[in-house]
């Protein structure tokens, strides 16, 4: 950290030149952001890059079914009506889940959204025969599709999809479904490469033009349909930085003005420079998914081992305070953590465990990322962990890769890539199947799902079916609790960190609302002229 901020921020100057090139001549008002992504996401509906990419491109370019409300800091973030205005289960066919569509919206190209619309992005990530079918897509979408048997219209307003088996909680997973303009699509020849270069969505902001690993450009959608969602500045402008005293520099440097996940050894230069350093508590988790086929996490007294070799708050001193422990799948305030158990640091316990395991140095390999979405700080994380892991008796090899090459481990799983004993993979836990379920059942074994590890617990497979079949949330929720409880007793993952996403605003920037969500609405935010 010896290197100064003036000679990070002026080798910057050339590569963000023609981003931050003030075009006060014009009155636009532009927002830079930083994000800690290493490519721009993908424009094309489901953006990859993590939740990071939801986050800027998604939900800007987009809309859900169901979108999320954003407009507080004082709760998590909860569900609200986006292109469709009421969802139910069908009283006489528990599969079947009814959505009613908000009327006269149209997409950026002008084209109609309606029920036709919403049929054709269904079948786009689920029927590999139908023309608009994009298998990159699909991979994106696929934890969230595996259940879905079909999709009909019932009239102009209105849609039924149909599950394979009863699926109480659905209608959550419609909230990550971009709906993308058929017209766009079809004009592009329903070639995925060239829509990319003209995607249309119904979302506050429309496409505009990007340099591929430099910068995407977005402006003012003034007719979007939410009025009090029309950005309050002309064109936001994204930026990739994987590098966080990169970002800071930058922002220092007056060439960007929100940035992601400073590093905690940068934030006290950013406070007296004038700069705005935000926290805020989320639906995080800050974990490592294990190989429950190859290598020795098979054995629950390793797993164990592991977590009880960590000092969890060693790691939040050297983050600067910036994370909550983590001993559980969902954080301590979420309504289904319960009373799992707690794996506290004892290293001695730890080393004990692995000498009856046989296990004695234990040698295993962990896939990690240089950043990411959610990734917090990846690299000096995970050299602590294997620090601490070796103290107890462990023999960490960490296997470093950018974070679409770690994605692409996760969702290709364990049988793909046997050499691998953990991925890091940061996880939001929102809402019990992105949290919880994905990484405990089997029918979410990647590749089909989020089950990298091919975990898998007998009583939870119950549970989890007698949640999909109950529609009281009280009674569902006391056995999501259970589920989360019994995750915890089998040490099924390796629990480290709950993030409080931090990220650090130029002071000339006003309105911003820091949502207790991996998602955040930059619609709000004002960028005065500091010029004057």
């Amino acid at each position: 950290m010896k290197t100064s901020f003036r000679r990070l921020a002026a080798g910057m100057v050339m590569g963000l030149a023609a981003a931050s090139a003030a075009p006060a001549a014009h009155a636009e008002s532009v927002l830079r952001v930083a994000m800690t992504a290493g490519d721009i996401p993908d424009v094309t509906g489901q953006p990859d890059q993590g939740f990071e990419g939801y986050r800027f491109v998604g939900y800007s370019l987009y809309d859900a079914l169901i979108n999320w409300d954003l407009t507080r800091s004082d709760r998590e973030a909860t569900l609200k009506p986006g292109l469709a205005t009421k969802w139910s289960i069908d009283p006489a066919d528990n599969k079947r889940w009814i959505f009613e569509l908000r009327q006269g919206i149209k997409f950026h190209d002008g084209c109609p959204f309606n029920a036709d619309t919403v049929v054709w992005n269904v079948k786009r990530l689920t029927d590999n025969t139908v023309p608009q079918f994009v298998a990159k897509q699909f991979a994106a979408m696929r934890t969230r599709t595996v259940n879905i048997a079909g999709v009909e219209k019932i009239d102009d307003g209105k849609v039924a999809i149909i599950m394979k088996e009863p699926d109480s909680l659905f209608y959550i997973q419609m909230s990550f479904w971009m709906m993308v303009s058929n017209c766009q699509f079809e004009k592009a020849g329903n070639d995925n490469g060239k829509y990319a270069l003209m995607p249309s969505g119904t979302g506050p902001y429309k496409f505009d033009k990007f340099v591929p690993r430099e910068r995407l450009e977005l402006v003012r959608n003034a007719d979007y349909w939410d009025k009090p969602r029309i950005p309050k500045h002309d064109r936001l402008v994204l930026i990739p930085m994987p590098e966080a005293t990169t970002r800071a520099a930058a922002l220092l440097a007056g060439q960007v003005d929100l940035v992601e996940a400073p590093s905690p050894d940068t934030v006290p230069r950013l406070k007296q420079s004038g700069m705005t350093v935000l926290t805020n508590a989320y639906p995080h988790n800050w974990a490592y998914q294990l190989n429950f086929v190859d290598g020795p996490f098979k054995d629950k007294r390793v797993r164990q081992a592991a977590n009880y070799a960590l000092n969890r708050a060693d790691m939040k001193e050297m983050l600067g305070g910036f994370m909550i422990e983590g001993y559980a799948t969902v954080p301590p305030n979420s309504a289904w953590f319960g009373k799992p158990v707690k794996y506290e640091y004892d290293p001695k316990k730890a080393a004990a465990l692995l000498k009856q395991a046989g296990c004695y140095p234990c040698e295993v390999t962990f896939a990690i990322s240089t950043s990411g979405s959610g990734q917090m700080q990846p690299l000096p994380m995970n050299e602590l962990v294997k620090a601490q892991l070796e103290e107890a008796g462990f023999k960490v090899k960490l296997e470093v890769m950018d974070w679409n090459a770690l994605l692409d481990v996760t969702f290709k799983g364990r049988e793909k890539f046997p050499q691998y004993h953990a991925v890091n993979v940061s996880r939001a836990t929102q809402d019990p199947f992105s949290g919880i379920f994905r990484f405990a059942m089997k029918s979410q074994n990647a590749p089909a799902g989020g089950n990298w590890g091919w975990y898998y617990n007998a009583e939870i497979e119950d549970l989890i079916k007698k949640i999909y079949t109950t529609f009281d949330e009280v009674a569902r929720d006391k056995m999501i609790v259970k589920v989360h409880e019994i995750m915890n007793d089998d040490a099924a993952m390796i629990w480290v960190a709950h993030d409080v996403n931090p990220r650090a605003l130029s002071p000339k920037l006003k309105g911003f609302v820091q949502a207790q969500s991996w998602f955040q609405d930059l619609t709000p935010i004002v960028v005065e002229d500091k010029t004057n």
